[in-house]
């Protein structure tokens, strides 16, 4: 077992195609033949043991990401179908012309980070604990505006290097709303239409921005139709896209601001995530009591629900909180 583990480590680095020191050119040969025999036999084997950069690992399930959409995000019509269409066009391109770029947008609670993480579920089979997922949070990775030139010498550097390692890699960051303005402006390149860049090509990579910028816009979208009578559903990308990328260029307080990736058209869809309707909510509080082994009970997620703060006032249609905190508000009333 030892032996096929530290095998699947070579295999899957890349180590096993590389020189060998020159001792003879027989005795090279001959190791030569035997691990390649070895491995042509125990190939599938190993491949199980360690992720890869690999089909096996790696596969897009259009299917998959349909039902989730589907049945486990709540209040989103919008972005379902954007993100669906973007995705699955994206996966099915051998030959795209630039890495996929997605900027999600809209107050906390919404399902951004949800959104994400199904993504990284359809296409790698770790999902967000692949080693090809790559997730940075502003306050976290990036909190020191003194130390900006460092952090993006060290944001190059890692895409770099895992774009190299798998081209098929994704990269998550969230809090794009706390970000120093200028950061996001160092990968510009790896994002942008080459071919190949000192002889890494990047177009295989997807990027994804999460933000609560521009959250404003899309609510105040969302509560004209409202208040006119008009159905949730009728809103659609092009209500919001143009205003939602130009307030988001536009704000002081952005990682965005000012940002050549706007600028330069390089960000595919800018996806809204509109706020949450009162019975979007039970949906979430029913879906969490599931999750937790429970039977789902509306009455309970009712009661949960009528506590939490909503907008206008009097109507209470609009949830503030979304369904951010429902999993620690639920134990409460269980």
């Amino acid at each position: 077992m030892r032996l096929t583990w530290s095998l699947a480590l070579l295999l899957c680095s890349g180590m096993m195609s590389g020189a060998i020191e020159p001792i003879s050119t027989g005795l090279a040969m001959g190791i030569a033949a035997a691990v390649t025999g070895f491995l042509a036999r125990y190939q599938n084997v190993l491949y199980y043991f360690q992720e890869c950069c690999r089909p096996e690992w790696i596969s897009y399930n259009k299917t998959g990401l349909e039902e989730d959409l589907r049945t486990k995000l709540f209040g989103q019509h919008v972005a379902a179908r954007v993100i669906l269409k973007a995705v699955t066009g994206f996966m099915n391109n051998e030959n795209p012309k630039k890495p996929l770029v997605l900027s999600l947008h809209g107050w906390t609670g919404t399902g951004k980070n949800f959104v994400s993480q199904l993504i990284a579920e359809s296409i790698y089979r770790k999902g967000m604990t692949s080693g090809f997922v790559h997730l940075f949070t502003a306050t976290a990775h990036f909190p020191h505006e003194m130390h900006l030139d460092l952090y993006k010498s060290q944001l190059q550097q890692w895409i770099k290097g895992n774009v190299t390692n798998c081209p098929r890699s994704m990269f998550i960051f969230d809090e794009m709303d706390k970000m120093h303005p200028g950061l996001i402006d160092s990968i510009k390149p790896y994002l942008d239409f080459y071919e190949s860049l000192d002889g890494v090509s990047y177009r295989q990579a997807i990027f994804i921005f999460l933000s609560n910028a521009g959250g404003e816009n899309i609510v105040q979208v969302a509560l004209d139709f409202w208040t006119a009578g008009r159905e949730r559903e009728e809103i659609e990308l092009k209500h919001l896209e143009t205003a939602l990328s130009l307030s988001v260029f536009n704000n002081k307080n952005s990682g965005f601001w000012h940002t050549s990736l706007i600028d330069k058209n390089l960000v595919d869809f800018f996806v809204p995530f509109l706020p949450l309707e009162y019975k979007h909510v039970v949906q979430c509080g029913l879906a969490e009591m599931a999750a937790k082994g429970l039977t789902p009970d509306e009455e309970v997620v009712d009661r949960m629900a009528r506590d939490l703060n909503f907008f206008p006032k009097e109507e209470r249609v609009f949830s503030r909180q979304g369904c951010k905190i429902i999993s620690s508000r639920l134990d409460f009333y269980i």
